[in-house]
């Protein structure tokens, strides 16, 4: 059985399970606290990160990596489409969620309201909440356009990039810091992605210290 090494509101754990689950690879969560790193953690990855999936006798690191590996290896259902333009707008949104989300928004709010309690690093910095309340709205809007235009982000069929931007949301949904209301398109979006078997696992996430709302596994929120 494959081992995933991860932190449960992590997106970039977060989309790896997620790529797991959609092609139904059965694999064992072991919650890493990478704050503290042990001398087996670093031997696994270097980097000290999680993300690090153990899978065919090795031990795989950083969250994009694993999830191309596991689509070449098992390519059924896929995540990646056919085309090298298709394939170049999925990378492409894949890393506008990792990088310029993740750094606009995920970093401000996630990080500040949770990572730094569960780490010891002290309080949020209101400075850094307020500019990710506000640069989400951008991020949403942006959202809101590609679905104007597609069936998914990327094109007609789901793919990778709709888990890479769902592991954010729902991270972010957990901590009710996402306003559904902003845009119908992106809402539908999610309803959609969250009520498929895959999110399962994601939705029955419970972070001590932190419960999550009440809307936040509801289907039909």
């Amino acid at each position: 059985m494959a081992r995933l090494y991860h932190v449960p509101l992590s997106p970039a754990c977060r989309k790896v399970r997620l790529s797991l689950a959609e092609k139904r690879i059965e694999v064992e969560l072991v919650e890493e606290k990478y704050w503290e790193p042990s001398a087996d953690f670093m031997r696994r990855n270097p980097a000290g990160k999680v993300p690090i999936l153990k899978i065919d006798g090795r031990h795989l690191s950083e969250s994009a990596a694993i999830c191309e590996y596991i689509e070449e290896k098992h390519p059924t259902p896929p995540l990646m489409p056919r085309t090298p333009e298709e394939r170049v707008e999925v990378r492409r949104l894949v890393n506008w969620f990792d990088d310029k989300f993740h750094n606009e928004v995920t970093s401000k709010l996630l990080y500040e309201r949770v990572n730094k309690k569960i780490t010891g690093q002290g309080y949020p910095d209101s400075t850094n909440v307020k500019a990710g309340a506000k640069a989400i709205k951008y991020h949403l809007d942006y959202m809101a356009w590609l679905l104007d235009q597609r069936r998914w982000l990327a094109g007609d069929a789901m793919t990778l990039a709709d888990f890479a931007a769902a592991a954010h949301l729902s991270s972010l949904d957990y901590i009710s810091d996402v306003d559904w209301n902003r845009s119908d398109v992106v809402k539908d979006w999610y309803a959609k992605i969250k009520s498929r078997p895959a999110f399962r696992g994601i939705l029955a996430d419970q972070v001590p210290g932190f419960p999550p709302p009440a809307h936040y596994a509801d289907l039909d929120f």
